[in-house]
């Protein structure tokens, strides 16, 4: 049974719980600040920001404020998609550690291979320079683990080529009838875990008519439905939520969905709107 205090191990052995919060739309100041103390305040200890987002100084606010010690948060937060130079990604990991201002993080990720405004175009070259920076960050000891965010194979093959540490984490978009195989096998083989960012399809899974009767079935809600099944294959899910309900609810996951209905899910066809992946920023 998976809660969300229970963990993974990352290749280097550090544990990241099995559930995040994710904030990716949720605004700084008290929206941002009030969801991630409220998140904490019921059990979660795994928090997903980006530079992108720009509320990483009210999650920084609500963690220090929480009470909890710092080792039992797991803190995540993202490189800019824009960010393509050695410089620039030192930079801007400084940014980050200042404005969340609390002593070290846990994960640090590139959150894309191309800047959001040219999604799809080819900056491998540059991507090695990123991940050498993203190294150095990591033996300076101020971040526990290092990743990835929307990277393809072929974007996780041509950073790990000359890379002396490979990516720990990728994170994806991923959800019932959008399950990106050949990253998430890819991703196994190489002892990297798939994150899985918007995992209810940014609430379009809510209306999928199969997944609410297969919900019902199991007397819980899509959103409970959707995440158990990331955990039951291998994902970690980061649902994003900034009422106290759906908060709550999100991390009552202690069932288990059978095989067959697994398989079901698994092989369900995607029914988001077909601009959907190409708005997602994750």
């Amino acid at each position: 049974m998976a809660t969300v205090t229970d963990t993974y191990k990352l290749s280097n052995g550090i544990e990241i719980p099995k559930v995040g919060f994710g904030t990716w739309q949720i605004p700084a100041g008290d929206v941002a600040y009030n969801s991630v103390a409220n998140a904490l305040k019921v059990g979660y200890r795994h928090i997903d920001t980006a530079k992108a987002y720009a509320n990483e100084a009210s999650v920084g606010q609500a963690i220090r404020d929480s009470g909890i010690d710092r080792k039992d948060i797991f803190v995540t937060s993202k490189l800019p998609g824009e960010t393509k130079t050695y410089d620039g990604t030192l930079a801007d990991f400084d940014a980050t550690f200042k404005a969340l201002d609390i002593d070290y993080l846990d994960l640090y990720l590139v959150h894309a291979p191309w800047p959001w405004s040219q999604i799809g175009t080819n900056h491998d070259k540059e991507n090695v320079d990123v991940w050498r920076a993203m190294q150095e960050i990591y033996k300076s000891g101020r971040v526990k683990a290092i990743g990835v965010s929307n990277f393809n194979v072929h974007d996780l093959q041509n950073v790990m080529q000359d890379a002396e540490i490979a990516p720990m984490v990728d994170q994806i978009q991923y959800y019932v009838g959008f399950t990106e195989p050949k990253i998430v096998d890819f991703a196994k083989q190489n002892n990297i875990l798939v994150e899985a960012y918007s995992p209810l399809a940014t609430g379009g899974l809510l209306n999928n008519e199969d997944v609410a009767a297969m919900a019902k079935k199991y007397g819980v809600s899509v959103a409970q439905l959707a995440l158990r099944f990331c955990i039951q294959n291998g994902l970690l899910p980061l649902p994003k939520a900034t009422s106290a309900a759906h908060i709550e609810a999100n991390k009552e996951l202690d069932f288990t969905i059978q095989d067959e209905d697994m398989d079901k899910l698994n092989n369900m066809p995607d029914t988001a709107p077909s601009h959907f992946h190409n708005a997602t920023q994750g």
